[in-house]
């Protein structure tokens, strides 16, 4: 059974949710104004800007308004896709997504879509005497908002071409996955590295978690029971408090539970493959349970992953340094939004993969990625790839010797190891002394002696 969070996110990057909701808005106010026309009758048509004309040509009006919000419907729709097509193309398929959850792109369809539905709707009780065997009506107070509605839609059409043609610039984004990364760490690490209590287990400032404290925490003898995927697809996000209450319930005449998450968020799991090894008494209600405490998708989200967002950033610069696009400087931008995300990582506390029980007892081994996954994922494909574009290195050794500034002494090593390695990749890459020098100099600012 699909999770409230999963149908959340269905619904917000769906392009019939919010139009569906407009067109049925639609409906009833349509039949709504059209009673208010038949109680107002003759009388309707003293109110100002209140439609006076025939039968005939209130017909025409509306036919007209319905006929040129479908042929907007269908332009609106095809844009879209022909901006999808293109951002696929030119920057990664994993930009999709940002498009498909833009508000202003379903709104402006549902708009147009309400407002054919709006016409229709008041057309049909349009009618001169003797139709249907019923009094003639005009509804002229529905006719007039079938106008309003028109004059709102050209409005949000002119809107629409504006907003795409923003939309699908690299800058742009670039900047919105850089965005909602931001907010996605402000969840995940909301506290500064200082604030950690001492011994506090969650403290994790080294370069990666070695597995010392995995080896410490297991349970002696092999896990009793294996759960394991229904399907296949990418871990998107766990339920950790379901997972923590899960684990807790537990008594003194019961072996103790241990329970030990297998793969990471953002992994791709085998139908069949195993998500966790457990220990101790577990009922099929309660083994049941852990395996409906994950969701598995398609692909990765940004929701419970900031590495998700790392990754599309990373995708977008190996686009744009690859020979077809050759657009390094876009990459540039790719790599200036990873710097502020690896910036505000730095100065944050990664929580241990280990939990807790309120007696300090080890109950959850929960995998996360630590700061050394972080710089690999953010570094080491772009250093491959960029190996003979001087200002790309130049660009990513300012932002390692950036972060060698504010991170903790425990994740310095990955920073300049991450160094070391772009020198290497510009002596491989730069057959030319000088622009090796180039690619290594920096001002006391860690800045290049070239803006990028």
């Amino acid at each position: 059974m699909p999770r409230v969070d999963e149908i959340l996110r269905y619904l917000r990057e769906s392009l019939w949710f919010i139009p569906g909701i407009l067109a049925i808005s639609s409906l009833v106010v349509a039949g709504l104004l059209v009673l208010v026309d038949t109680h107002l009758g003759e009388t309707g048509q003293e109110i100002p800007f209140i439609y006076a004309g025939s039968v005939d040509g209130a017909r025409e009006v509306l036919s007209t308004i319905a006929m040129s919000m479908l042929t907007f419907t269908g332009l609106v729709f095809s844009i879209t896709m022909l901006v999808l097509q293109a951002a696929s193309s030119q920057l990664s398929p994993r930009v999709l997504r940002t498009f498909l959850r833009d508000r202003s792109n379903q709104v402006v369809l549902g708009m147009f879509v309400a407002t054919f539905l709006f016409a229709l709707v008041v057309l049909r009780y349009t009618r001169s005497d003797g139709d249907n065997g019923e009094g003639g009506l005009v509804p002229g107070l529905s006719i007039a908002a079938s106008f309003v509605l028109l004059v709102a839609s050209i409005g949000a059409f002119i809107y629409y071409i504006d907003h795409m043609a923003h939309a699908i610039r690299a800058s742009t984004v670039i900047h919105n996955i850089a965005a909602e990364t931001r907010t996605v760490l402000e969840d995940l690490f909301p506290d500064p590295v200082g604030e950690a209590e001492e011994g506090d287990e969650a403290e994790k400032l080294g370069a990666a978690d070695d597995g010392s404290d995995r080896q410490a925490a297991l349970p002696d003898g092999e896990a009793t029971h294996h759960v394991r995927a229904s399907k296949s697809g990418v871990l998107v996000a766990v339920d950790e408090k379901r997972l923590l209450k899960a684990v807790g319930r537990q008594d003194g005449e019961t072996q103790e539970r241990f329970v030990e998450m297998v793969p990471l968020i953002g992994d791709y799991v085998p139908e069949g493959s195993t998500i966790f090894r457990v220990w101790g008494d577990w009922d099929e209600d309660e083994l049941k349970g852990l395996q409906g405490s994950i969701e598995i998708g398609q692909e990765r989200t940004l929701d419970k992953d900031a590495g998700a967002g790392i990754r599309q950033l990373v995708d977008i610069a190996l686009r744009a340094l690859s020979p077809g696009i050759n657009d390094p400087t876009t990459a540039v931008q790719a790599i200036d939004r990873i710097h502020d995300i690896l910036y505000r990582i730095a100065q944050r506390r990664i929580p241990s993969p280990l939990r807790r029980d309120p007696t300090g007892k080890a109950i959850l081994y929960l995998r996360r990625p630590g700061w050394s996954d972080y710089v690999l994922l953010s570094v080491e494909e772009i250093r491959l790839t960029a190996e003979s574009q001087v200002h790309v290195l130049r660009r990513m050794r300012q932002m390692l010797l950036s972060l060698l500034e504010v991170a903790p002494i425990e994740r310095r090593p990955p920073i300049e190891a991450a160094i070391e390695r772009i020198d290497r990749s510009a002596a491989r890459g730069l057959d030319d002394e000088l622009d090796r020098r180039v690619a290594r100099a920096t001002d006391a600012h860690g800045q290049g002696p070239m803006t990028t």
